[in-house]
């Protein structure tokens, strides 16, 4: 699109300031790194989950040294190549904690892993994209929107785990090397189709056997309202404030 190209969306809708949702007593602490983060996401995170949400530009130190199970890399607009920034975080954090990417996320974490990313003639927009599941065939109707996707064959340390029935587009990676994986399709759609829902218990398993816990896991989503808090026992958000979770536009 000729009014945003090379325009650092992300940077326009992240949040400002961290924040955190979720329980305090909660198994796992994941840091959610904030591109366009939808609350749909955060409300299946927070189910099984204490989460720390951050700004996009968040360096990976900082990152680590909240001591998360697990990374995850956020829905948001725009192209992946105008956020270099965020692709380089995630290659630092890449094999010290497991990493679940969606939409943009997965477009980074492929970039993270050296693939390439090219912009779709027909970009995926609805909420009934057939998607088989590499693994066992099965196929989920999915909910897209996205313009860029993964070039195949682009990743050597990655095996595709999902593919678009449409037009053969990736939509799933798993990195071979380190714990990470992605899907460029919403399995927490809210309105729209849930058979990727799943993909949060992956994640949660994937923590697991990190933590050298055994699996799989049950995890659950809250029904009720997200509650959010800056307060935190180690002060790292200590006096910041909080704002709006945005629920995401237009998508990468």
């Amino acid at each position: 699109e000729p009014g945003t190209h090379g325009i650092d969306l992300v940077s326009q809708v992240t949040t400002a300031e961290p924040y955190v949702v979720g329980a305090e007593g909660a198994t796992y602490r994941v840091v959610a790194y904030d591109f366009g983060i939808k609350t749909t996401i955060l409300r299946h995170l927070a189910g099984f989950a204490r989460v720390e949400v951050v700004p996009a530009s968040t360096p990976a130190s900082e990152v680590l040294a909240r001591e998360p199970h697990g990374v995850f890399l956020s829905n948001g607009p725009g192209d992946p190549a105008t956020v270099p920034y965020a692709a380089e975080a995630i290659g630092q954090i890449l094999g010290e904690v497991p990493v679940f990417g969606i939409c943009l996320g997965h477009q980074l974490l492929a970039t993270a892993l050296g693939g390439s990313i090219e912009k779709l003639p027909f970009g995926h927009h609805g909420g009934n994209h057939p998607v088989r599941r590499m693994r066992d065939g099965v196929v989920e109707i999915t909910s897209q929107n996205h313009n860029f996707a993964v070039v195949e064959g682009s990743i050597p340390a990655a095996e595709v785990t999902h593919v678009n029935l449409n037009d053969g587009v990736i939509e799933g990676i798993q990195a071979t090397d380190v714990p990470a994986f992605s899907v460029q399709h919403h399995p927490e759609a809210g309105p729209g189709p849930h058979d990727s829902a799943y993909l949060f218990a992956d994640f949660a398993a994937l923590m697991n056997h990190h933590m050298g816990r055994p699996g799989p896991t049950t995890i659950s989503v809250p029904t009720p309202p997200l509650r959010r808090t800056h307060r935190e026992p180690d002060g790292l958000l200590a006096g910041h404030l909080l704002r709006s979770v945005p629920t995401g536009g237009g998508e990468a």
